[in-house]
């Protein structure tokens, strides 16, 4: 499953969520339930934005089964 990045506007946070491609979070509820943070005060159905991003390049074997980097968005894969 590919990661995503969702702003919130209200707040200003965005955050890194990891999803199926055919699904599409719409609230800040939604969002900080998935990456497992407090939503703070943002009401619940405050509505996001998800970010355009790139692709991050994951390299290994086929026998890898899963990216592992860091989460901050930067693309690192941690060596073996």
């Amino acid at each position: 499953m590919p990661y995503y990045e969702y702003h919130c506007g209200t707040n200003g946070r965005t955050l890194e969520v990891r999803h199926g491609m055919n699904e599409r979070l719409a609230t800040w509820g939604e969002v900080a339930g998935r990456s497992g943070v407090d939503m703070g005060d943002t009401p619940e159905d405050t509505p996001v934005e998800r970010l355009m991003s790139v692709p991050a390049p994951v390299t290994g074997s086929s026998r890898d089964t899963g990216f592992q980097g860091c989460g901050g968005g930067c693309a690192c894969v941690p060596s073996n």
